[in-house]
């Protein structure tokens, strides 16, 4: 497999009139592919850096693209835990995956509201503190992730957090196999390894958010084979 290029693949996921139950499938199928992957403690540790450096109200933040919404829920039962007051909303074009996350939250009673959001045509609403997204980025052309980027940074008031992948051959067989033991959604054995081949390089996630105007952006590199890029808005 050539990874040297990007290929974008439209995922199975990602298919108009895709069956509910299959659809509920894959997204607890991810769910443990992101626990595995430790989604949530890559992104806490900024959130809780941020909320620390504003004791005097909660930070808000909004999930875009929250699928099953198992980010944002670990996220907010660890706010909890920590006794730091955060308050987390998350959106999805998939009237299915914001069924699936309500009730998700919903039985672990947080009150995190999930509503439908096409955030490629819709604006973005201006009242939150961070923005952030987990593979979602590879979803997007080249120029749909720039004008996201941009979109995005510009309606956050204080940062910015983009949880992908990085696409490399080492990365393409740990999907393989990964996806395969995580789940017996036959979706996400599929959309698994499509989805590094759609993935951004770190250094072509760099180049886009340079385009989208996010001057200073940080990325780190978090296993397995995953990156963090960080933005805040020193306006």
């Amino acid at each position: 497999m050539n990874l040297s290029t990007r290929q974008q693949v439209e995922e199975l996921m990602d298919q108009p009139g895709l069956d509910e139950r299959e659809h509920q499938q894959a997204l607890a199928g991810l769910k443990r592919v992101n626990w595995i992957s430790g989604s949530s403690s890559m992104l806490w540790p900024p959130l809780r850096q941020l909320a620390q450096e504003h004791p005097d109200r909660p930070l808000k933040v909004l999930d875009v693209a929250s699928g099953g919404g198992d980010v944002v829920i670990n996220l907010a039962q660890r706010a909890k835990q920590e006794q730091i007051p955060m308050e987390f909303s998350g959106s999805d074009i998939s009237p299915v995956a914001v069924d699936y996350a309500t009730r998700q939250a919903t039985e672990r009673d947080l009150s995190i509201p999930f509503h439908r959001w096409d955030v490629l045509k819709e604006p973005v609403p201006g009242e939150y503190d961070v923005i952030m997204c987990s593979l979602f980025l590879h979803h997007l052309r080249s120029e749909e992730a720039i004008f996201f980027l941009n979109k995005i940074s510009y309606a956050a008031r204080q940062l910015v957090l983009v949880n992908d992948l990085r696409r490399s051959r080492f990365g393409y067989c740990l999907a393989q196999i990964g996806c395969r033991l995580l789940s017996r959604s036959p979706i996400v054995h599929v959309d698994g390894p499509l989805s590094v081949r759609s993935a951004f390089t770190i250094k072509e996630a760099i180049e886009h958010a340079l385009k989208a105007g996010m001057e200073s952006v940080t990325v780190t590199r978090h296993w397995p084979e995953r990156f963090l890029l960080s933005w805040r808005n020193r306006t």
